[in-house]
């Protein structure tokens, strides 16, 4: 590929980023020499999230090279013939360009189910668990969800930005560079609005892609317990007009499930969003089976979970795009035993991906390799699998697949750099973290 057309956008290469506060300059990048340059690309060209067989194809290129000028991808290659480029020889003295031998780079992980407007962690929920409560029990005697309440309710809208954008930037020292981030521990309006503008704060700090989504329907408060049809009411009626009209969310999720709201309950506020131009995910399956078909008519961006499903509706999701998107680290952290069955989905041509469910009470990781690793040692995922589920199929789950999730010209100058010889080291190195660099639109990570 000539390098020409991108002439004019290296003469005048500071721009300005939706999601960012300031104006900032954007160094073209070249990394070079990649030991092995992880596209995720398909060689068939198919158009859809990746199923089946296509979920392990990584498209790999060794000794590769990657341009990036203005926070895009602009070629993609071997190094040898990146160098050979005239073009590139003429401007190469304006490139920040980097060597990575005996690396890997791989396309920024995309954490598709987050949960990060939190004040604290909850310990004594953690004991609870250690001493054998379950889940529904430490919920029961007001642990659980309900605990962080206090803390959101109470905070400034800046504590909570802050303690956001601290998330966001470990999340990209462990590679990821674009985020789904759900409100969900305030239950008022005015504490979901307040954490969904943290959101918005803390987004336009960080130079990676923060998709935020309003999670007002997490459980019924203890205020309206008895009478969640006068909660839901609330959501339908009140937060979620006012966050589409502040264009303070691009989703609403649902928790539709035993002890949350019930699948009746989760229609009506899917209707509410729906009317009011927001799209749609749900937590789905973790504790109980709900059946998926009716839901399908609203075209859900992602089911999450996935613990309780039927093979029935297996069978039906394998027809939509909807994403299956897995959170083994809940499962860990809650020593469930069991995992979702991402065989039997995966098998069954439903697209899968991979998130961490960061919370403070069930899953408190940030780590999108963790999540990978949980699901190649307990799930039964390949690690080319657990890549791809990672990237580009997070990517489709936020439907953001035509800019994320891959390294391929003309996307979004996301990747991450990895100290390691090969991509199945990512996962197999649990617990600790190998990522060297982050570029995150553009920007590298040791800049943030």
């Amino acid at each position: 590929m000539s390098y020409a057309i991108f002439l004019p956008l290296l003469n005048c290469i500071s721009v300005t980023s939706s999601r960012r506060s300031e104006k900032e300059p954007f160094s073209p990048l070249l990394l070079a020499n990649i030991g092995q340059l992880v596209t995720v690309e398909l060689p068939s060209k198919k158009v859809g999230p990746r199923r089946g067989n296509d979920l392990g194809e990584l498209g790999i290129i060794e000794d590769g090279a990657v341009l990036c000028i203005a926070g895009k991808i602009v070629s993609v290659g071997k190094t040898k013939d990146a160098l050979r480029d005239p073009w590139l020889k003429k401007n190469r003295k304006k490139i920040v360009e980097i060597d990575w031998s005996d690396k890997v780079v791989v396309p920024g992980f995309v954490d598709s189910h987050t949960h990060p407007v939190f004040v604290g962690p909850r310990l004594i929920d953690f004991e609870k668990r250690i001493e054998g409560a379950t889940y529904e029990k430490i919920a029961a005697a007001g642990g659980g969800i309900r605990s962080s309440l206090g803390g959101v309710r109470a905070a400034g809208k800046r504590e909570l930005a802050d303690k956001v954008l601290s998330a966001l930037r470990e999340m990209a020292a462990h590679g990821t560079t674009t985020v789904e981030a759900k409100s969900g521990y305030g239950l008022t309006v005015e504490s979901e609005i307040k954490s969904l503008q943290a959101l918005r704060d803390a987004a336009l700090s960080w130079p990676g892609t923060v998709v935020p989504t309003l999670l007002g329907a997490h459980v019924v408060p203890k205020e309206f317990q008895g009478c969640s049809q006068k909660y839901v009411e609330i959501v339908c009626k009140e937060m979620i007009p006012r966050a589409a009209r502040e264009k303070l969310a691009q989703f609403v999720d649902v928790f539709c499930d035993k002890g949350a709201f019930t699948a009746e309950e989760t229609q009506q506020i899917f209707e509410a969003a729906e009317n009011h131009g927001l799209s749609l995910r749900a937590h789905m399956g973790q504790l109980s089976e709900t059946k998926l078909t009716p839901f399908l008519r609203f075209h859900p961006a992602s089911f999450d979970h996935m613990d309780h499903v039927n093979d029935e509706d297996i069978a039906q999701l394998a027809k939509y795009d909807t994403i299956a998107t897995l959170v083994p680290g809940a499962n860990y952290f809650l020593a469930l035993g069991e995992y979702p069955n991402a065989r039997k989905l995966i098998d069954a041509g439903v697209p899968v991906a991979l998130a961490t469910d960061y919370n403070p009470g069930t899953s408190p990781t940030l780590s999108m390799p963790m999540a990978m690793s949980l699901a190649c040692t307990h799930m039964k995922m390949s690690p080319a699998e657990a890549i791809a589920a990672a990237t580009i199929n997070g990517a489709w789950a936020l439907r953001l697949a035509e800019r994320k999730g891959s390294i391929q010209a003309g996307k979004d100058a996301d990747l991450a750099v990895f100290d390691v010889e090969d991509y199945r080291e990512i996962p197999y190195w649990f617990g600790s973290n190998r990522c060297e660099m982050a570029v995150t639109n553009g920007v590298l990570s040791r800049e943030l």
